[in-house]
């Protein structure tokens, strides 16, 4: 796997070239339809092809990242941390949501150990880059040390260009931690300043108490850490996960090595937030794969300045939305290398149609 640190990759990410767009979308304006007629697949396919110089996909990947928090015994989650490891070893399995909506997809799925409270044996799928037995209790103190923020963004960094080394054309974004909706909505209120009220929502299904204990967390972590959202490094070390941290850097690597990603719901957004923070361009390489129900993922959305491809009410994380996602992607590169040009087709341009 290639070695890469956090100022080489950002030193790397370029705004993908307008010049590119415009060559794909003329393209797609020879073809013989109605100019526009198929909507946001025709952005799908002219954004892809501008990224990769590529109208095909090779390979497809969804990188879940796993990871625990501390943040768990404030009584945020519906459900005991011990799930994390349980559904990890589910998904390598093959027998999750993900594993399902993957083989749909044609996408691979590689699980990625960033920090889970589990020792695993060496097992085919996971990646085992575990950074600590999960963060610390974020409502307490710091989540993790700034040496552990940039290691789990290096992970990813280094995730993304193996990716790009191997012929992986498209690059998904999941992720799995018990009470991990917890240290995404204070990252999303760390850099907006929103009320955190706001940006929070039910996660797994916390009933009213749980989610008056939830808030409170939240605003105790931000009151006691005070993240400096002028240092996105700094955001995600005191109110982070180590699995978040990890798709930052998955998203900052695709960006940096040329590759477009797929974001997953709510906790992904909340790394390629952190990626977009890091550095604006991110944004280019970022396709956002679904609305989620939790409240704050519109304004994550917003400030990435991202349009998301589905709203189907999801809410369970793991990279599922991701992998739908790539299947409309992957009909739209059809759909560019397969329709005729009006004067291939011998289809009169123009005109009432």
């Amino acid at each position: 796997m290639p070695s890469i640190d956090l100022h080489t990759a950002l030193d790397r990410i370029k705004p993908v070239a307008d010049e590119k767009l415009a060559e794909a979308q003329a393209r797609i304006d020879s073809q013989a339809k109605p100019q526009g007629s198929l909507g946001r697949l025709e952005e799908f396919a002219r954004r892809y092809v501008a990224i990769t110089g590529r109208d095909n996909i090779r390979r497809k990947v969804v990188f879940t990242f796993a990871g625990d928090h501390g943040v768990v015994a404030e009584g945020v989650s519906a459900f005991p941390a011990e799930v994390t490891p349980q559904m990890v070893l589910n998904f390598i399995d093959g027998g999750a949501a993900i594993n399902a909506l993957a083989r749909h997809a044609g996408a691979e799925v590689i699980v990625v150990d960033m920090g889970v409270n589990y020792d695993f044996p060496p097992l085919d799928g996971l990646l085992q880059k575990k950074v600590a037995r999960g963060t610390a209790n974020l409502a307490e103190g710091p989540a993790m040390s700034r040496e552990q923020a940039v290691a789990s963004l290096v992970t990813g960094i280094e995730l993304a260009f193996s990716c790009a080394e191997d012929g992986i054309d498209l690059v998904g974004t999941g992720d799995m931690g018990i009470g991990n909706t917890t240290p995404s909505s204070a990252i999303l209120a760390a850099f907006s300043g929103l009320p955190v009220e706001d940006l929070t929502h039910r996660g797994t299904g916390i009933d009213d108490a749980g989610l008056a204990r939830k808030l409170s967390a939240i605003r105790r972590g931000l009151e006691i850490n005070r993240p400096d959202s002028g240092d996105p490094v700094d955001v995600l070390a005191k109110v982070g996960g180590f699995e978040i941290g990890g798709i930052a850097g998955l998203v900052l690597g695709c960006a940096a090595a040329g590759l477009p990603v797929v974001v997953d719901g709510f906790i992904s957004t909340a790394g390629a937030l952190i990626a977009s923070e890091l550095h604006p361009s991110v944004r280019d390489y970022i396709f956002a794969a679904h609305q989620s129900v939790e409240i704050g993922h519109r304004h994550m959305l917003q400030r990435i300045g991202q349009q998301p491809i589905l709203d189907l009410d999801l809410r369970l994380g793991e990279g599922t939305g991701g992998a739908l996602a790539m299947s409309l992607i992957e009909g739209a590169l059809r759909a560019y290398r397969e329709i005729r040009t009006f004067d291939d087709a011998g289809v009169s341009a123009g005109g009432d149609r």
